[in-house]
Order: structure tokens, then sequence, then C-alpha cells
């Protein structure tokens, strides 16, 4: 093919050119094309890099990747006289060499993923591009925090963190770039991740039917692609990249209360009060910027709040952390201690001529740390210490796109970038990232062993350092399902810790979407409430006492769920997976888990099916994909590939558990720090064949579970046998749990064995939820309480051991 597509002229799209030589490198290939050097490496059998520049050496991306390429790593390469080619024992990588132009198979042959033969990889002016063949009906899932469909095909989508008050929900760009997606089509699966943190644009067939393509205003071609025949090992491929969730302490799974913003200290304390009086469990409460004396970070309002440490310490009395706001801009002031520092040691951003970048946020004018140099992120890791020494115990770190009045950082302005010294444009991407790291890596260095870490802006990677906060949403019934949306879609991206504003952040939620949010929400990795000033109040009990007794249920369903949830946080730190999965990743080519109607339906720590919906509609239409389910209100079981119809009053949320399913659960408790009552109710649901559960405990607030003191079991459930084997314990760490109750689901149930030995089955009803009381009649749009039928059960008291049971007539 002759080579038409090599104009010097910037205007005009320029491709990579012909292959003109290579050579092998311990890793894979390096390279020379008519325009561009190129290096490919293979990471992983699963993992291969490609790279090509226009300059004389690549600049790769700092921050995000975690892996090195595996020199000893199988792979194999072979020439012919029109390609080369590179195999690991998962990928097959040719390179064309008339025209530069990559094709990904599997090694069955089958194609996953190829360039367009004329473009492949080009550029125009510094733009540089990969243009992609459209495969026949590809669907792309992923891209982070991008609103719409779960399907992204057909749209376009650009990254560059951007503060968006009370944002569409079709709006974009939002508050976080996370440039990884998974593509699917009849031959296969595959991912894609650009580690290029200028402003880029992923383009999945928009306007045009002939490619995608991905695209980063400047900077290296620097993509890296995944194949595994599950979607789910896609996932953990880019996780293994970009790492991994660190484990969270435990109160911060629990429910969480926000405001902008609680003051003064009495207004706090009565919060805190009230949880406890009304036995609504709670574990944290934030203080948004009125905290500060002038919205200066690191100071508290001397007014407001006389005696800090004294009201958090009250406030740990009552069972609350406490999780306070930072934002990045520093006042301009002089005898500010911040500001002066930042002057002295030169930590803060400048224009190319030396002068220090100003802009205004909440305290005015300000200056801002460039959390890209280390100097910078270890003086603001001491300067943590004012709050960690009042007994602070998160950072919420807010407006770190960064954000300013005018939304319109200037370009020019010079960053470290960790040496390279780089412009906006480059570092943009990755400063609220690193504004999370520089927090993190703050409490750790003063002396908080688990740090709670929150972030509005991030890249790819951010989910070593922080959970995300899908931001300014709206109350309204689209927002409150375009965030069981994007929270999804961080999960299928590697943010598995992420949540939403219950009840919106922007404006007032009415009574019925208060209850039916709250209640999605307890089945989400981040369980926080939060509404901003002037507005009407929105705590659980702000909206009635109906709407009250909604969310006591599921806030305290939610806690009784703790021991599956934190040991899934443990598997997703071990595995990169989410706890709110898609049933794409499951489903991938099952095409009725994309539709408008069921495409916010996911599953829950695995073993819940939760079916969001409008708390205007009062009969929820759910798709049951593959296996069997249950209706975790009574019982009733629906084989799966159905559309069922499930009545959906405000008190009972459309969820259903998945045949197979083995669900522990704890007595009901008022803050994690509290005491349960020794006994973990382990439910099991019949399914077909095997099923498992990998139990973990620790202590939920130090890292001594590195060291070993964790407490591993792992649950066996053979349905078809009607045998339960939970393993010997593994670790240091003994479990709080010093007798199991087994309800079984689904089972009929006269005699249950324990090693040989009969146990004494007890038969009784199972709620979930608790009866709406002292209403009569009920409210509109709620319906009396289910009664669950008699569940059998058995309760076995020495539990140290392995244990087997057979059950069954």
């Amino acid at each position: 093919m002759t080579n038409v597509l090599t104009s010097n002229n910037p205007a005009q799209n320029m491709s990579a050119g012909r292959l003109i030589s290579w050579n092998q490198t311990p890793s894979g290939i390096i390279g020379q094309t008519d325009n561009a050097q190129f290096m490919i490496s293979a990471y992983a059998d699963h993992t291969i890099r490609v790279r090509l520049t226009q300059s004389d050496s690549f600049s790769p991306n700092p921050y995000s990747v975690i892996k090195s390429p595996l020199e000893d790593h199988p792979f194999q390469i072979t020439e012919s006289d029109t390609s080369i080619s590179l195999e690991t024992t998962k990928i097959k990588l040719t390179i064309s060499k008339d025209q530069w132009a990559l094709s990904f198979y599997d090694l069955n042959g089958n194609l996953l993923n190829q360039d367009d033969h004329a473009f492949g990889v080009s550029w125009l002016g510094t733009e540089v591009s990969n243009y992609k063949k459209l495969q026949p009906n590809e669907r792309f899932l992923g891209l982070g925090e991008k609103t719409g469909g779960l399907d992204r095909a057909g749209q376009a989508f650009t990254n560059w963190n951007t503060d968006y008050f009370a944002y569409g929900v079709n709006d974009d760009p939002l508050y976080m770039s996370i440039p990884f997606y998974i593509g699917v089509h009849q031959q296969g699966a595959y991912g894609i991740y650009l580690d290029n943190t200028h402003k880029s644009v992923f383009n999945f067939g928009a306007s045009n039917r002939r490619f995608s393509y991905f695209s980063a205003e400047d900077g290296d071609m620097d993509y890296y692609f995944f194949h595994e025949e599950k979607i789910e090992n896609i996932i953990s491929a880019y996780t293994e990249l970009t790492g991994k969730l660190s484990l969270p302490p435990m109160w911060a799974l629990g429910y969480q209360q926000c405001r902008y913003s609680y003051y003064p200290e009495s207004e706090v304390q009565t919060i805190a009060k009230t949880f406890r009086d009304k036995d609504i469990p709670g574990d944290v409460i934030y203080l948004d910027i009125h905290h500060m004396e002038k919205y200066k970070v690191f100071t508290f309002n001397g007014e407001k709040f006389p005696d800090a440490k004294a009201m958090i310490s009250s406030l740990k009395g009552k069972g609350f952390k406490v999780v306070v706001i930072m934002d990045p801009g520093i006042k301009v002031e002089n005898g500010y201690a911040p500001y002066t520092e930042g002057i002295e040691e030169d930590l803060f951003l400048k224009y190319p001529d030396g002068e220090t970048y100003e802009g205004q946020v909440w305290p005015g004018w300000c200056a801002f740390p460039d959390f890209t140099a280390e100097k910078t992120r270890k003086w603001w890791a001491e300067k943590m210490a004012f709050y960690t020494d009042a007994g602070v115990d998160g950072f919420w770190t807010d407006m770190n796109e960064p954000a300013s009045w005018g939304q319109h950082t200037p370009n020019l302005i010079n960053f470290e970038y960790e040496g390279e010294q780089v412009s906006h444009r480059k570092a943009r991407n990755i400063y609220g990232m690193q504004m999370a790291r520089a927090a993190q890596e703050g409490a750790y260095k003063n002396g908080q062993e688990r740090p709670f870490v929150l972030t509005r802006a991030g890249f790819s990677g951010i989910q070593r350092y922080a959970a995300a906060w899908t931001g300014d949403n709206v109350a309204s019934e689209e927002h409150m399902l375009a965030g069981v949306r994007l929270v999804n879609s961080l999960g299928i991206s590697g943010v598995a810790f992420a949540g939403y504003d219950v009840g919106g952040f922007c404006g007032e939620a009415s009574k019925s979407l208060f209850a039916r949010w709250i209640s999605i929400a307890a089945f989400s990795p981040l369980y926080r409430a939060h509404s901003m000033i002037n507005s009407n109040a929105a705590e659980p009990w702000s909206f009635g006492e109906e709407v009250e007794e909604i969310s006591r249920n599921y806030i305290k369903l939610r806690y009784q769920l703790l021991p599956l949830i934190y040991s899934s946080f443990y598997k997703s730190s071990q595995n990169g997976l989410p706890l709110t999965k898609s049933l794409a990743i499951d489903n991938p080519h099952d095409h009725l888990v994309y539709d408008g109607k069921f495409q916010n339906q996911y599953l829950f720590c695995d073993s819940f099916l939760v079916a969001p919906i409008e708390s205007i509609k009062e009969i929820a239409k759910v798709y049951l994909p593959e296996g069997s389910w249950y209706y975790l209100y009574d019982d009733k079981k629906h084989q799966g590939r159905q559309t069922i119809y499930l009545d959906s009053p405000i008190n009972y949320l459309p969820a259903l558990v998945k045949a197979g399913a083995i669900i522990p659960m704890q007595s009901p408790i008022s803050h994690t720090g509290e005491t349960h009552d020794g006994v973990m109710r382990l439910h099991l649901y019949k399914g077909n064949g095997e099923s498992e559960y990998l139990h973990y405990e620790d202590d939920g607030k130090s890292l001594a579970y590195k060291t070993g003191e964790y407490h591993r079991r792992k649950v066996t459930l053979n349905s078809d046998t009607q045998t339960l084997t939970i393993s010997k314990a593994e670790g240091e760490y003994a479990s709080t749990f010093k007798q199991i109750e087994i309800i079984f689901h689904g089972f009929e149930i006269e005699h249950v064995y324990l090693n040989n030995h009969d146990l004494t089955i007890a038969n009784k009803p199972m709620a979930f939820l608790s009866k709406l009381t002292d209403f009569d009649p009920l409210p509109d749009n709620c319906l009396p309480f289910i009664e669950t039928p008699e569940l059998p059960r058995v309760k076995i008291e020495n539990v140290d051991q392995e244990i087997n049971l057979r059950f069954g007539r």
C-alpha cells in the first residue's frame, strides 16, 4: 500500500508511516517508523504496552502505573515479509510493515482489536490519535466517571477534570478522568488504557461509522492493551497495572452524614445525639468549609468551634469519627503560616516568569500547592498534623481539579511533575490524584494506621489513595439513577470504593426520593448523605416519621451486612474488582443488560441483585440474568433470563439474592465501634452445584493484618450434595464471632448433621426489614410488612475448627 498520509503540514493528518527498522529487547520490540520511534513491551501474558513518540525520547506518566515489564516473561517474535508478530500465552499482536497498524488476536485467531490501516497512530500538530476499526456490534464499557448509558458506543467523551456544579445527567466532562475502557464483541473482549495525562478524547463511533479512536492533545501515544476471556479478569489486569484499593478502616463502611455545613459546635453535637436518640446507626460526621476561619485550610473557626479538640473527643465518645474538608487553595495573606511557608519554600504553582500563580476560590485570592512535587506533598503531610492532633479521623479533598472561580486556569502555569517541568495542559488531570496522595501520606505520617481519604478529582490509579464520590449532584430521580451508573462505571474502571451524595447535593429531595435513595445507597460501597447550604435539612429524620423509619431500616440492614461488605472490600483489595458490579461484567453478551430499562441494575458483593427505580414508580420491571434469584423479602424464587414485575413501594427496594449465595450477617449495632452479639448469621441460598464465600476479619483499623493479624476462612456450599464446609481459619486474629447460626433458604430440611451429630433445628421467620410501626393507615406508596416464611436454622457453638455440615431430608 502506498503511504500518502505522511504530510509534514501540521494542519493535515500525518500517520506513523512505514516500519523502517526494529530490534528485539528483553521485554519486546523497539524500532523506527517513517515519522516516529516505537516500543512494544509485554508486561504480562494479558498485557502489552504500545508507545510511539515523535520526540527524541519517551515521556511516560510517572504516577499511574506501578508495574514494570517482566523481562523474563515468555513471548515469541516472528517476522514475515509483510508483518512482525509478538505473541504471549494469551495475545498475538501483529505489526504491519507497509503502514504502521496493529492487530490484536487471541490465540484461537479471533480478531480482538485492529487499527485502521490507513491512519493507525497519527498526528495533527501535537495531537496524537490512534484510530481503531469498529468491530461488528461492538460495545464499549468504562471510562470511569462518565454520564450517559452503560454502553458508550456511538458517543464521544473528554477527559479533563472539571468542577461542574449541578451537572446534567448527560454532561461531560466531570471531575475525574480515567482513560480506560473495555471493548466487547462476538470475537471476544479487550481493555485499553491510555497512559497520557493531557486532555484526551475517546470517540466510540460518534459522527462516523468507520472507526473509534482515542487521542491526546499532546505527548506520546502510550497505551496498554489487555485481554482475558472474562471481563472481570480484564479489570483485574488493569488494577494489577495501576494498583488496587487499600483496605479501608471499618468505620468508613458505615453510614456517613455530611452537610455544607454543620456549624456551630452545638449543631454538630445535636446531629450526633439525634442519631443515637433515634436509634439510627451512623459512624461519620463531616465538617465542611465553615469549620475553617475564613475558609483557610488548617484552621478552625474560633467562634463556631472554640474547642474543636474537645468537640471531636466528645463525638468519639458517641461512636462518631470526624472527617474534615481540605481545599488546595491557600489564602494569600501575610502572617498566615501555610501561605508564608509556601512562598518561602517555593511550593506553589508559578507562571513561567517565576511569579506565583493566584486564583480565586472560597478564601478569596489563593496560591496553589504544586502536588506534583515531592517536597510539596511532604510539606502538606506535615501541615495535616494540625487536624490529626485535634483528633480528626478522615480527610475530604475537594476543589482539587483544581477549581477556581472563572473555571479557566491558564495553560502556561508551570508544574514540577517529578522534575520534568510541564504546563497545566499535562498536569491538570493528575493534580487531584496527587493531592489525595499527599493527604493519605499525611495521615500515615501523623500516626493514623489506616487512613480514609475521599476525593472529588483523580486519574487512573486514584484507587490506591482515596475513595471517590461523584460531586455536586442534583436532588432528582434522574440523578439518583445516573449516580448508580457513575459508581458502576467507576467500578468497571478500577475504583471500587465510590459513592454519591444520597438525597442530592443541589436542590431538595422529596420524601419519597430520599427514602428510595437511602435504600439504594445501602447497597453502595460509600454510604454518604450530603446536602448544600440554604436548603432544607436532609438527615434521615428530616422528612417525617415514615421516611425516618425506612431510613432506619436500610441503614440497620447495612450494618447487619458489614461482615459481607468488609469481606468484599478485602477481596477487592486483592483482585481489584468492584463491589457494585454492572450486570455487563458477568453477562457481556446479554443484550438486555444494556437496555435502558435495565442498565442501572447491578450485583452488590456478588450476592444481591439491586434494581434501582424511581421513587414515583410503584411497580418495577426487573430483568433477571442467567441463574436463579430469590426475592429478598419473602424468598420467592425466580428463574433467570426473564423479566419480572415487582411491587416497589418506597419501603421495599427491588432487590433479590443470587441462588447459591452465602451471606454472613451480624446483630444490629449503632456504629462500627460497638460490639455485636458474637453470633454470625450465615444465610445459605440453594443454587446449583458449588459456590464459595471468603470470610475475612481483622481489627478494622490498623495495618497489623499485613503481618498476619487477620482471620480468613473459606465457606463452601454444595447445593447438590447439600453440604457446607467452613475451613479452619488462617491468620492470627481471633474472630469476633463465637457462634454461627446457619439459616437455610430454599432447602427442604429435616436433619442437619455436624460431624455426623444430629443438630437441633429451629424454625422461625427471618425478616430483613422491621415493620413500619405506628402507621395506621399506612402512608401512600407503602406496603404492609412482608412476612417471610418459616426458615430452618441451626446454631453451632464450637466454631474454631473446620466445620462440615450435611443437611436435607
